[in-house]
């Protein structure tokens, strides 16, 4: 169609890839597809030029008719799917067909605001898209085509039973395609609910990387990675490099410790808000950031031409993460480069991904931060502190040891006490004697009291009671009795009723 080859030209569409030459005509002829292929590897133009190509036969046909939702695109990550929406309005700027995006993470008053509008083409995350759907914004009934791009991460990331609510809601009626970039056995089983009888293709299944990406590993310590990375920035001098971390704190850790060594980087991962990750992206597209710092979620949906390095700062746990990962750079039939840095607790993950790859990747030796292969002690603080409390509990169980010598200024003091003269024995005893004598005395008289009448017992017991106030000669007080206080009571009534 001349609008689209238009539309391509501007592109600078020159040659289809492989997948391209063999996906569009099983398409063109209304057969469902699964497809296997590289990521990088042209897949969105390989489903989008089609289907688009459809759609504008089908509203040539039907002229005058309201906007309905005819494709649907459903993509694991926000990236990709703005991606995806970028390339249908690139090939389809000439065919007057209209298309939107929808994801979560921002407000949903411009996206339905798009919707109400009329729309050709929806690409949209499975839980915006649920959401949407529940309130009554988004019908699918009218779908011809339906795309799920990237299903593998999406089963990754959870979210095979959204994808099972959103089969359910699709007409029996319509041509599906199946894309995944990796091909495992649960996958294979999402793909027969989804499609009926499909056409198969797998590109390269032997190599499961980019084909002219040049790969290299690092041996480095833990501790020297964010020297080394630092070291491989200034040395390669890139435009523009792309750098993976396992966890969202380690990649702002990275940006702010690139800092320090004058090297300008944006962070780009789930915690940031939409419009910090695109004003991210969009810097790293524009050249304004020379190095931008991705965790995996992310890592799809970045699609920057002429993206010569990729950086695995922290290798993957899941060898299929790193064909996504470096298939960011060499897309397309162009070249690329991807280092990865490996400490000696990823050597595992390292043997992983070479046995999926199919080939062992070079390791690069001479580098000024070269491991040695052996796990790096613990740091200092947890080396001191347990030999110091062992220390310490032997010398207060250590029974052995002389006694610790008493402070100068306390042995004056005992020397001082010790010199004063002492009193005569005999003297100390009266003492005692008379105060022993005294106490018996006064217990023989209570006993003998407390047989008398009150009025007959000892004055000294009177007198040691008191204690020093008179208590004898104070004056009775009589508890009231309840019958009194209902007399006071019924007084205090009396006089208000006199004043009433």
């Amino acid at each position: 169609m001349d609008p689209i080859l238009e539309a391509l030209d501007d592109a600078g569409y020159t040659e289809p890839t492989p997948i391209q030459e063999q996906a569009i005509p099983i398409l063109l002829r209304g057969k469902d597809l699964l497809g296997c292929a590289q990521t990088g590897t042209g897949k969105t133009a390989a489903f989008a030029i089609p289907i688009i190509q459809n759609l504008y036969l089908d509203k040539q046909l039907e002229k005058g008719r309201s906007r309905k939702i005819s494709t649907l695109v459903v993509t694991p990550t926000r990236e990709l799917a703005i991606q995806i929406g970028e390339s249908f309005t690139a090939y389809a700027k000439y065919t007057k067909l209209r298309n939107t995006v929808i994801f979560g993470g921002v407000k949903q008053g411009k996206q339905v605001r798009a919707l109400e509008s009329g729309i050709d083409i929806l690409v949209a995350t499975p839980g915006r898209l649920l959401d949407l759907i529940g309130q009554g914004y988004i019908s699918l009934k009218d779908v011809k085509y339906s795309v799920l791009d990237e299903a593998d991460q999406m089963l990754d990331m959870g979210f095979i039973h959204d994808i099972k609510k959103i089969i359910e809601r699709l007409p029996d009626k319509r041509q599906s395609l199946f894309f995944s970039a990796t091909m495992p056995q649960n996958i294979v089983q999402l793909s027969k609910k989804m499609l009926g009888d499909p056409e198969k293709i797998t590109i390269k299944p032997g190599q499961a990387t980019a084909e002219k990406v040049e790969q290299a590993v690092y041996y480095v310590s833990k501790r020297n990675k964010i020297k080394l990375l630092a070291h491989v920035i200034k040395e390669k001098n890139e435009k523009s490099t792309l750098v993976f971390s396992r966890t969202k704190h380690g990649a702002n850790k990275i940006v702010k410790l690139l800092g320090r060594e004058d090297i300008r980087a944006e962070a780009i991962h789930g915690n940031k808000s939409q419009g910090a990750r695109q004003q991210a992206l969009g810097n790293f597209k524009d050249g304004k950031t020379g190095v931008l710092v991705a965790t995996d979620i992310a890592a799809r949906g970045i699609d920057v031409s002429q993206l010569s390095l990729v950086i695995n700062y922290d290798l993957p746990n899941v060898p299929e993460t790193y064909v996504h990962r470096i298939g960011r750079t060499g897309r397309a039939k162009e070249s690329g480069v991807a280092i990865s840095f490996c400490d000696v607790e990823e050597r595992p993950y390292l043997r992983d991904i070479q046995r999926l790859i199919s080939q062992d990747i070079p390791v690069i030796e001479d580098h000024p931060f070269p491991d040695d292969g052996k796990r790096e002690p613990k740091s200092e603080q947890a080396q001191t502190q347990r030999p110091q409390r062992r220390e310490w509990k032997n010398k207060r169980n250590d029974r052995s040891r002389p006694a610790r010598s008493k402070p100068a200024n306390t042995r004056d003091a005992n020397k001082k006490r010790n010199e004063r003269p002492a009193k005569p024995k005999n003297q100390r005893d009266d003492r005692r004697d008379k105060k022993r004598d005294d106490n018996r005395d006064k217990s023989n008289d209570n006993k003998r009291d407390n047989h008398k009448p009150k009025e007959e017992r000892s004055e000294h017991r009177s007198a040691s009671s008191s204690k020093g106030s008179d208590r004898s000669s104070r004056p009775f007080k009589k508890k009231r009795s309840s019958n009194e206080k209902y007399v006071k009571r019924d007084k205090k009534r009396g006089y208000l009723d006199l004043l009433d």
